[in-house]
């Protein structure tokens, strides 16, 4: 069988040097500098994206049911137009049975194609093991919230083929600690998140295993004690990687600020997208919010109330422009943080990035504009270009 072998040239996302980067079946096995002759006119290469929490895209949702595998296939190849190469489908607070029927379309979604089985690194859980707490809770359904149950966890891992990979809860639920090292135990990141936990019980969480942080600050009560609060809790817990959406509605700038400043390296981008983002702006109805509106600006809020947000309309790409836009990180460190960082604590093999001997997951975009604005031209997975706009692919 012939070696499959491209060379990109393209400047360094994180130093800016002209480089030549060649990939031989499907994994990058050379980077090299090369000359700095004009270099404006080079496009920058970088990372291909990682989204750890992802609802639906393009009009398509993980949670409508029936999901069809179609459904899954679409999303995953739409994300590539985002620079999205390996995500992890969220599906959220439902019945039992519901939540099994959607685990095992997208099981039966990646053993139908190759391409969805590449794209989709695993599924996250995001419930129903949260807290019934309104505000807390989210626009997650009350009445299918429960308790950590360790025989429905392993049912539903059935379901899904062995793909959960991360399990979003609340440790305020007795027996929390049990179950997270199960988890733990079994490979499955556990995540804090839609909780009402306090101090001591996110400390048992973390001693048992837990390692991340579910949109840190959002999924909250309207209003928490000074201290202690369990916002302060998962920022002090040096074990917590802390994920954060950056679209700018969902968390002011000193918010994010300050999570980039405690957790540095561990401070994650995640798109928390539902299925309305990458559609125009407009009024929408949605299986979960009702009536919702997408502004001009990317605000997504209930058509009753403009104050109060729909969830996240906006993919990785707008975060970390927002961060760059805003000085809050340099843009590189924006850009491993939604990809390179969240591969890292997944134990992906992207982790590497653009190093010899790591997948070829890349993208190419254009010159960061001034305004921060990011312009994606290609995407490459495994080293087959998946999305290129100038020819619509």
């Amino acid at each position: 069988m012939a070696v499959k072998m491209i060379t990109i040239r393209a400047r360094h996302y994180a130093t800016g040097a002209p480089v030549a980067i060649t990939v031989r079946d499907g994994r990058i096995s050379e980077v090299v500098q090369v000359d700095a002759a004009q270099t404006e006119e080079l496009p920058i290469v970088a990372p291909g994206l990682v989204d750890l929490q992802i609802n639906g895209y393009a009009g398509l949702d993980f949670n409508h049911l029936p999901l069809q595998e179609e459904t899954v296939s679409q999303i995953i190849r739409k994300l590539w137009r985002e620079g999205v190469t390996s995500s992890y489908p969220t599906v959220i607070t439902n019945s039992p049975e519901a939540i099994a029927s959607a685990l095992s379309c997208i099981a039966n979604a990646c053993a139908a194609d190759p391409a969805t089985e590449q794209g989709i690194a695993g599924i996250h859980l995001e419930g129903p093991f949260i807290s019934p707490d309104d505000g807390a809770r989210g626009a997650h359904r009350l009445d299918a919230v429960r308790p950590p149950d360790w025989d429905l966890f392993c049912r539903w891992q059935e379901a899904a083929g062995g793909r959960i990979k991360i399990v979003t809860l609340s440790p305020e639920w007795p027996d929390s600690a049990a179950f997270i090292k199960r988890c733990v135990d079994s490979g499955v990141i556990v995540s804090i998140g839609h909780t009402a936990a306090d101090a001591g019980q996110i400390a048992e969480a973390v001693a048992a295993g837990a390692r991340m942080s579910t949109h840190l600050g959002n999924g909250a009560h309207l209003m928490l004690p000074r201290h202690p609060n369990y916002l302060w809790e998962q920022l002090a817990q040096e074990a917590l990687w802390s994920c954060v959406i950056a679209d700018g509605f969902h968390l002011p700038d000193q918010v994010l600020k300050v999570v980039l400043k405690v957790k540095g390296e561990q401070a994650l981008l995640v798109s928390d997208a539902v299925a309305i983002s990458g559609l125009e702006p407009g009024v929408y109805k949605t299986h979960i919010g009702g009536e919702v509106v997408l502004t001009t600006e990317g605000k997504l809020h209930l058509a009753a109330d403009p104050r109060l947000l729909a969830g996240s309309a906006q993919m990785l790409l707008w975060g970390i422009e927002h961060l760059n836009r805003r000085s809050l990180v340099e843009f590189s460190s924006a850009w491993e943080m939604a990809s390179t960082r969240p591969a890292r604590l997944m134990g992906l093999p992207v982790s590497g990035g653009l190093l010899a001997g790591a997948p070829a997951d890349f993208v190419l975009i254009e010159p960061v504009r001034d305004d921060g604005r990011i312009s994606l031209q290609k995407t490459y997975k495994a080293g087959n270009l998946v999305y290129d706009r100038s020819s619509g692919i």
